[in-house]
């Protein structure tokens, strides 16, 4: 047992002094921190903004006016300057730099205001669109003058229809808890997607690793291959639990820091504002048990292969079931009561994203879950049985990889062992 925890402290340490491990840690700190400070960024950059200027030309005498007005209510760093030159004049000063674009105003056959914009480029859409949205509401407003509407009136015709929904089921979540689980799972499944797919994918690199550099002769004759392959697991599931700590604590020291500045937008739209404490319990569960079958499958897919350069191949299989797991779970969060969702949420390899979306979203009854986290530890625990026998030949065998038919070669071996 102890040649166990020697492996284990190993595993550890080894990739946790790797560059490639801390390169990516910081890497996602610093990500962690720019999402979290995101608004004193914006802050930063807008203070030394410069005033974008666009030239107009009028054609009617009458639309400048009001457009300038309403502009500045909708992004008053847009400056309005009227010009009283041809338009190849104009044109020819958008071209030296001096507007942004150039602006024509005039009536349509209804008496009604249309414009034409003209920029170097028009693949930035902020400012057009800005355009856009000051002559649509200037030109509701004549509109509304021709048919002789107040302005009490005008609200009430655009005045969005009272649509309320109303769930009859007991203790079913109402619109706005569903809009906020609904962003909270979707980030929280990202996590568990990639953090499964970074890991598992982890594992099985670090036994082909030994494999093709002969250390894994060296392990056999102190330490059973089951012994190697479970210290392996637990190895990089306490990296990845590292990684993850310093990832959430820096994360909630910047929160904390600038929480009244996250009051609404990203945070409440993703549902960081008020996160239930059983959709944490479950995401942790379903997380840790989601790590534990990949990565017993990633440890026995990766002892059948000799050389790194086979790794990803043999493991594809498994990248393109996360995969699946996760796109399904994306389509799940708009119909989530489905059966094909509730039906694929009890298929193990499927379970740890969609049986989490369907406890975030809905309100289910406790066997559902509980039976689902049955289902996990069991398939765990025969795919550990299978896997540690498949691991134990599959560690003694050497040369090129022919994919799934090498199970049966690592059965064997383990056997006459």
């Amino acid at each position: 047992m102890n040649n166990f925890w020697i492996i284990l402290a190993h595993t550890y340490f080894s990739k946790l002094k790797t560059k490639s491990f801390i390169i990516t840690t910081i890497i996602t700190l610093f990500l962690v921190v720019g999402l979290t400070n995101i608004s004193q960024i914006m802050n930063f950059f807008n203070k030394d903004g410069k005033e974008e200027k666009v030239a107009v030309m009028d054609q009617t005498g009458e639309l400048f006016t009001p457009l300038k007005e309403q502009m500045k209510l909708i992004n008053s760093a847009l400056i309005l300057v009227p010009i009283e030159n041809t338009e190849d004049h104009a044109e020819k000063a958008v071209e030296d730099g001096d507007y942004r674009g150039l602006l024509i105003l005039s009536f349509n056959k209804e008496n009604l205001p249309e414009a034409t914009y003209k920029a170097m480029s028009i693949a930035d859409s902020s400012i057009s669109a800005d355009l856009q949205h000051g002559l649509q509401q200037m030109k509701t407003q004549i509109a509304a003058s021709h048919f002789n509407l107040t302005t009490e009136q005008l609200g009430k015709l655009y005045e969005p229809v009272v649509f309320n929904k109303i769930a009859l089921e007991a203790n079913a979540k109402t619109e706005e808890e569903l809009n906020q689980a609904r962003g909270l799972v979707y980030v929280l499944l990202f996590i568990i997607y990639f953090a499964v797919l970074m890991y598992a994918n982890m594992i099985a690199m670090e036994v082909a690793t030994e494999k093709s550099s002969r250390v894994m002769e060296i392990l056999i004759s102190s330490v059973s291959p089951i012994k190697q392959m479970f210290a392996k697991i637990l190895g990089i599931a306490f990296l990845s639990l590292t990684q993850m700590a310093a990832i959430l604590l820096v994360g909630y020291y910047f929160i904390k820091r600038n929480l009244e500045t996250m009051q609404g937008g990203f945070f409440e739209f993703f549902g960081f504002g008020d996160i239930p404490v059983t959709t944490v319990v479950y995401a942790l569960i379903f997380f840790i048990l989601g790590y534990f079958l990949y990565a017993t499958l990633a440890a026995f897919l990766g002892s059948l292969v000799s050389r790194i350069e086979d790794v990803q191949q043999m493991i594809m299989p498994m990248t393109i079931v996360v995969v699946a797991g996760f796109m399904i779970a994306m389509f799940g969060l708009s119909q989530p009561e489905t059966p094909f969702i509730t039906i694929i949420s009890y298929i193990p390899f499927f379970t740890p994203m969609l049986m989490f979306m369907r406890v975030g979203m809905l309100t289910l009854p406790v066997w559902e879950p509980l039976l689902g986290i049955a289902i996990l530890i069991i398939t765990i625990v025969v795919l550990a049985i299978f896997g540690a026998r498949v691991y134990k030949g599959g560690v003694l065998m050497y040369g090129k990889s022919n994919s799934f038919k090498d199970i049966k070669k690592a059965l064997q071996l383990t056997k006459n062992d």
